[in-house]
This record gives C-alpha cells, sequence and structure tokens, in this order.
C-alpha cells in the first residue's frame, strides 16, 4: 500500500525511488471477471497541499502497490452505466453533475481532476454508455452529444481541456493550476500540443506514419524544464491529468503491437509514468492493449 502525502520533492528529503514495485497505472479495461477501477475516490486524490510523494507502507510481492489517500477510507461506490432504456437524472436540479464515460480517457480528465480537488460528494457521476447512449442526453443535456461535459449552475459545458480549468478555478479544494508566469504559459503550451500528441501516435497505430517517437522526445523534453519535482510544471498539476490517460494507453499498445518501448532513452517520461499517482494495475495482455485502442478510437468518434 501506498501513501500521498504532503512533501515538497526538493526540500532536501531524499525522495522515494521508483521501481518496477511502484507502476501505480490507470487500468482503463472494466471487465466482468476482473473489474478494474482504475481511478477510485481515495486513488488520486491529493491533499490540500500543492506537490506530494508516494511514500510506501508495505509492499505486496504479489502484484503493483495501489495509492490511496493518507485519510482516505473507503472507495467512492461508482453509479451503474446509463444506456438508451434509462430514465433521465432530474436535469436542472441544483445538483452538480458530470457527465461521462467511464472508458473515454477524455473524460478521465475531467473525472481525476474532480476527485483530486476532493469533489465526490459535490459533483455528482452520470457514466453513459457511449454505445448506446440515451436520446435524452442529446435533446435535455447537451446537444453536441459528447462526454464529458458537466452540468452547473443550470448550465452545461463540455471540452475536457475546458472543464479541468473549470473545475480548478470554480471550486473548492487544492489548487491544480501554478501561480508562476512562467509556468502557466508553458502549461497552455503543453494544453495545446495535446491534440498533436494523440494524432501521431494514432497515425503511427494506423500505419500512415511513424510519429511517436517525435511526439515522446517532444514529452521528454517538457519533462525536463522544471527541476523542482518530476511533473510537467516540476509538481502535480492539470498538465499531468491531460497527458495521463493516454499516455496510459499508448505505452503497453506501442510497446504490444509496434514493440516501442517508449521510456527507452527518456528517463524523464520513465519517471513520470512512476510518479504520476496512478493506481490499479496496468493491462498487460494483447486483448486488453486491443480494447483500450479500440476504445481511444471509439471515444475520439463519438465524443
Amino acid at each position: 500500500m501506498a501513501t500521498l502525502l504532503p512533501m515538497n520533492y526538493s526540500n532536501g528529503s531524499a525522495p522515494l525511488t521508483p521501481s518496477k514495485h511502484l507502476s501505480l497505472r490507470f487500468s482503463v479495461h472494466l471487465s466482468s471477471k476482473k473489474t478494474r477501477r482504475w481511478l477510485d475516490a481515495d486513488a488520486v486524490k491529493l491533499p490540500r497541499y500543492h506537490s506530494l510523494q508516494l511514500q510506501p507502507l508495505s509492499k505486496s510481492k504479489t502484484g503493483p502497490i495501489s495509492a490511496t489517500m493518507a485519510t482516505g477510507s473507503g472507495k467512492e461506490v461508482l453509479p451503474p452505466v446509463l444506456t438508451s432504456n434509462s430514465e433521465p437524472p432530474p436535469v436542472f436540479d441544483g445538483t452538480t453533475r458530470l457527465y461521462i464515460s467511464y472508458t473515454c480517457p477524455y473524460a478521465q480528465r475531467v473525472w481525476i481532476t474532480r476527485n483530486c480537488k476532493g469533489l465526490q460528494d459535490k459533483i455528482k457521476l452520470v457514466p453513459i454508455d457511449l454505445q448506446d447512449r440515451p436520446a435524452w442526453y442529446k435533446e435535455k443535456v447537451y446537444p453536441p452529444n459528447k462526454v464529458p461535459s458537466l452540468e452547473h449552475n443550470n448550465e452545461v459545458k463540455g471540452e475536457s481541456l475546458d472543464l479541468i480549468k473549470y473545475i480548478d478555478s470554480h471550486f473548492d479544494g487544492p489548487s491544480l493550476f501554478p501561480d508562476d508566469p512562467a509556468k502557466k504559459e508553458f502549461a497552455e503550451e503543453l494544453f495545446s500540443y495535446t491534440g498533436s500528441f494523440s494524432k501521431a501516435n494514432n497515425s503511427t497505430f494506423k500505419g500512415e506514419a511513424d510519429e511517436a517517437g517525435a511526439a515522446f522526445d517532444y514529452i521528454e523534453t517538457a519533462l525536463s524544464k522544471f527541476d523542482d519535482g518530476p511533473f510537467f510544471l516540476g509538481q502535480f498539476s492539470l498538465v499531468d491529468i491531460a497527458y495521463a490517460p493516454f499516455i496510459e494507453r499508448f505505452q503497453p499498445a506501442l510497446l504490444e503491437f509496434k514493440k516501442y518501448d517508449i521510456t527507452a532513452g527518456r528517463p524523464k517520461l520513465a519517471a513520470w509514468i512512476e510518479w504520476v499517482p496512478y493506481h490499479s494495475e496496468h493491462a498487460s495482455d494483447s486483448m486488453e492493449c486491443t480494447v483500450m485502442i479500440q476504445q481511444l478510437k471509439h471515444c475520439e468518434t463519438t465524443t
């Protein structure tokens, strides 16, 4: 078991040395036999501090360590997925709702942000089946018919990058965006690159071009800019949240289908993968890699 503790990464204390045993990863495949909830209420929620460090309490000999809050207790019970046969929630009744798909990386960005802010009791999850989505979602909630979307103050907003910024600035909880002007400017540059990053990796999978290497070289360079922590902006931020669900998918899939290790020759990226407060076991077999890529493609065309 590992605990997220408030600790300054550069305060002189010897940081925990990442290892393969600390590969705390999001698992995105939810199966009936072994339901892997890649994200739960306590797994990625940060304390009310701007920095964190993973500190092991005990080490399992049978698998990766899972991350929980030092003060957390229990896991959030996830609501059932709504389909075309499901009744709509009482829309615009004052409840703040986050409409997501559990397996969509764009939606996962906002879901992670909600949990990192400790807003499980203030923002209700409404999971949608993207392959059998309810008609009322488009008609009554969000006409673009995409996820994620956020119902708040009698309005519904969309677009994952906009939503993670909105939640961070409009709700209580630890700030996930820096005050430093240089870091703010670099954060916007990294947000702008997310689309190109995904496109480059998808082109590699489709065989159209071999652009994944250049994309991950960009990530390695970006992770080298600040030296006050292992994350994109030094300390954990919305930028890490924006990239995490995608890198989590691309890493095992590129290794499986292209025999390409994204961490080879990229120590900053390797360290980032170890340090991002991932939870649960990572998908390692070819079937799960296939599922992840299919989910990503489906999410891109329907969200």
